[in-house]
């Protein structure tokens, strides 16, 4: 039996009529249209696209037809990241979303400091999965920003889940930092900084949630497992935060939930001062649709 809690909808329903503006950079690419023309329909967004009129204008005459006199600004791909960030930083967009140009071109235009778009945070990806049969959501991070996070970085991580956590009604959310194991080991620096940002929450350094590790994956997952091996803790097997050692574990764990668990997904950058949407090339128009969404609420 599937999970029909739709939890991502319920993102959907909170962006809704709000009339925030998208700023699309390079949106001459099938899939981005095909999820940006939803969101529109949904009214959960108002998109400003940005990139070579005649390749948008058609990609939408080929796949979304009725979609009438969509905001187009007329430019070439070079230009288009340069202008969508232009149109954030300006207050004339309220979020951003990469379409067909490289993850690290656009970033590099928005966090220059020309923009104004840096707030001293870390920038890092928060993903919302939605798993068949899971009885809750599991929020991940960072499966697509940062490529060795360091225990700074990791703490600002948690305050990025842990505010998605709470939009979508968690006020406490348990903070699982997980990697191989479940006891600390010297020789594995994951298992000291999963001991030391526990603490931290402990002496109120990380607040607004229960942050415990280190834990193997099981034992945040499986209430089942976590009692088999003996694990006394309020986040053993009732994890809603997972906090993964890189970018190698978390977009591995990522991709085997979309892949293999036929989850579904939603994904935003924060740390800056406007979301980015930030989804990969090969990630379904469903995905983005609601990557959208979720950046929507916090634009």
């Amino acid at each position: 039996m599937r999970s029909e809690r739709m939890f991502l909808e319920k993102l959907v329903e909170m962006a809704r009529g709000k009339g925030k503006k998208l700023a699309v950079a390079a949106a001459n690419d099938d899939h981005v249209i095909e999820a940006v023309y939803r969101a529109w329909k949904e009214r959960v967004c108002e998109p400003v696209l940005f990139g070579p009129e005649e390749e948008i204008t058609r990609i939408i005459e080929e796949l979304v037809p009725e979609w009438k006199n969509p905001q187009i600004i007329d430019c070439p791909p070079e230009e288009a990241g340069k202008l969508a960030v232009e149109a954030v930083s300006k207050g004339e967009c309220d979020f951003l979303m990469k379409g067909k140009i490289k993850t690290g071109d656009l970033m590099k235009i928005y966090l220059d400091e020309r923009y104004g778009l840096r707030t001293g945070k870390t920038m890092a990806m928060v993903s919302v999965m939605e798993i068949p049969d899971f009885p809750r959501p599991l929020i991940i991070s960072d499966p697509g920003m940062l490529i060795s996070p360091t225990l700074e970085q990791k703490v600002d991580m948690i305050e990025h889940c842990v505010r998605v956590a709470n939009v979508m009604g968690l006020e406490t959310p348990k903070v699982a930092v997980v990697g191989a194991i479940e006891v600390v080991n010297p020789k594995m620096p994951i298992t000291m900084e999963a001991a030391i940002l526990s603490k931290m929450n402990q002496r109120g350094q990380i607040k607004g949630c229960i942050v415990d590790g280190p834990f193997a994956l099981d034992n945040v997952v499986s209430e089942e497992a976590a009692k088999k091996k003996g694990i006394q803790s309020p986040v053993a097997g009732k994890a809603d935060i997972l906090i993964l050692p890189d970018i190698e574990a978390a977009n591995i764990l990522y991709k085997a939930l979309v892949f293999l668990a036929k989850a579904k997904s939603a994904s935003t950058i924060l740390g800056g001062k406007v979301p980015v949407v930030l989804t990969s090339r090969a990630d379904s128009e469903e995905t983005k649709f609601y990557s959208i969404a979720l950046s929507a609420v916090f634009a």
